[in-house]
């Protein structure tokens, strides 16, 4: 976000200022209280971006209805943390328009905060059906987990299908490369999973098709595996459980940078593969401060979808989706 806010020029101006506190309250919390940082920051995170990003929607969605003057206190009340020209203009907007007969093309001639301008998150995954059944199929995986005793149970996992290398290298079991994909190590874990499978599959889905998109999800996500497998029995990384759909995630976002790649006359190709870019830098960060994250899936995942994205990436893109993408 403050790389963005930072570019000159950039209409993201306004969130640099939120952005600073997140770092900051992470920081100081940090420093005082180590053992919470994580959740202090993430609820910074969650009331200063996060729940933002979603009033911008429901903004779009208040004056898309004629409710200007909802849509103006919400603004208003936004604009406090967000003080970006743009929304300033949509106040002023909603305020003309609340006083005024004008028509409602009005408020569609003017571009509305960054986002997708969809009436909800349940429209957003009905136009990506293979994004939608994954998500659906990862939380009845997770309930039967906690349905057999437990959601982080080392022997529960092991039992549903967990990724244990030297039990596939010497007891042949490969069909762990897969399953493990689908466990996960408690709400926290399947939820950023989720969460991040919500904000990148969609748009790519919609880019390069169903089945082109469950290729690089499902193929990403074995190939990660494959990779850790391989890498324990070459004594590099430590033996250890995995699971999660981390893998299958970095893959996505590996296919991403594959098609944009492809299709790099595309509108803000460049922009989105410098987005990528920083993901990608933040993500290998967090792996190397973190001894729990398995970073060889990741790596493994992330060049795995970045081949199949060169590979199946379609001559041409539905919709111009490229253009269109969520900046995420």
């Amino acid at each position: 976000m403050l790389a963005r806010a930072w570019r000159p020029s950039s209409p993201h101006h306004g969130w640099g200022i939120p952005g600073l506190l997140v770092l900051t309250i992470t920081a100081v919390a940090w420093l005082l209280w180590p053992h919470f940082s994580g959740y202090i920051g993430g609820a910074a995170w969650f009331f200063l971006l996060f729940l933002p990003a979603i009033a911008l929607r429901k903004i779009t969605q208040l004056a898309e209805h004629g409710d200007y003057e909802s849509a103006q206190r919400l603004g208003a009340a936004l604009q406090i943390l967000h003080p970006t020209a743009e929304l300033r203009e949509q106040v002023r907007l909603f305020r003309h328009l609340k006083s005024s007969t004008a028509p409602l093309r009005a408020f569609r001639s003017v571009r509305v905060a960054r986002g997708p301008t969809r009436s909800g998150w349940l429209r957003e995954l009905r136009s990506a059906p293979a994004v939608f059944t994954l998500v659906l199929i990862n939380v009845l995986v997770f309930v039967f987990q906690i349905y057999r005793g437990s959601g982080n149970n080392s022997l529960v996992l092991h039992r549903m299908g967990a990724l244990d290398p030297l039990i596939v290298i010497n007891q042949h079991e490969y069909w762990r490369l897969f399953t493990a994909l689908f466990l996960h190590g408690g709400y926290l874990h399947l939820g950023f999973n989720l969460f991040a499978l919500y904000i990148i599959g969609p748009p790519l889905e919609r880019s390069i098709g169903t089945i082109r998109f469950l290729a690089c999800y499902l193929g990403s996500g074995v190939a990660s595996s494959a990779g850790v497998v391989a890498l324990t029995e070459m004594g590099l990384v430590r033996e250890a459980q995995t699971i999660g759909a981390s893998g299958c995630i970095m893959g996505a976002i590996g296919a991403w940078a594959g098609l944009l790649l492809r299709h790099h006359d595309a509108p803000f190709a460049k922009q989105r593969l410098a987005n990528i870019g920083l993901i990608i830098l933040i993500q290998v960060a967090f792996d190397l401060s973190t001894p729990e994250v398995s970073m060889p899936a990741h790596v493994g995942g992330l060049f795995a979808g970045f081949f199949l994205g060169l590979i199946l990436a379609p001559r041409a893109l539905a919709g111009d989706n490229v253009g269109t993408t969520r900046r995420y």
